[in-house]
């Protein structure tokens, strides 16, 4: 069952899961797709052509402009902007009015699990990617990868994430390879590889 506050605007041609609840003043515009048991927050907006997995949160006054993809279980915190013009103008150089046909759309896409921080600003296109965190504040004009903590502005990475959300520790006591290095979850326990700058679960 779709659960939606009365004040929220679902257009026509949009698709929105069971047990998704959509809040105040939210608008997902027709062509959008959002999936199964998430949480769209107050104000908002959803692009149409964004596809949204299931079981995510958009928290309040988040926009996701088109073409957007979500993959399931995302965090967006409050004030996030997924951006989706390289070349913004308001009117064409010969000063008339920009319409759609004007400008190519280009989108953010957000791997599964990865959490995205309260008004960050993700600058299209760029890939956000699984199981990552993007710091509040950050904007990010670059790929992210997997598991990887970024903030700042422009954001850099800063350290490694597990799938819990915990910052990852380095575990000095694993026997790996010399060029690779073992990160540990200080909240579960998983332990991780790093290898060639990208991380991986040690039992995948």
């Amino acid at each position: 069952m779709i659960r939606n506050h009365a004040s929220a605007e679902i257009e026509d041609g949009a698709v929105v899961g069971d047990g998704t609840v959509v809040w105040h003043f939210a608008h997902v515009r027709s062509g959008a797709r959002v999936g199964r048991e998430c949480v769209v927050g107050r104000g908002v907006y959803i692009g149409p052509g964004a596809r949204i997995g299931n079981r995510c949160k958009i928290q309040n006054y988040a926009l996701v402009y088109e073409p957007a993809v979500v993959e399931d279980g995302v965090f967006i915190g409050p004030g996030v902007v997924f951006t989706n013009d390289l070349n913004p103008r308001a009117v064409n150089p010969d000063g008339s009015l920009k319409a759609a046909e004007d400008w190519d759309a280009v989108g953010v896409s957000v791997g599964t699990g990865a959490s995205i921080g309260a008004r960050a600003v993700c600058v299209a296109p760029v890939r956000i990617g699984a199981w990552a965190t993007v710091a509040a504040g950050a904007v990010v004009v670059r790929d992210v990868p997997d598991y990887a903590l970024v903030a700042g502005v422009p954001a850099r990475q800063i350290g490694w994430v597990g799938e819990s959300g915990h910052r990852l520790k380095e575990d000095g006591s694993s026997q790996v390879p010399h060029t690779d290095r073992t990160w540990l979850c200080p909240a579960t326990g998983t332990r991780y590889v790093e290898r060639d700058g990208r991380l991986e679960r040690a039992d995948s």
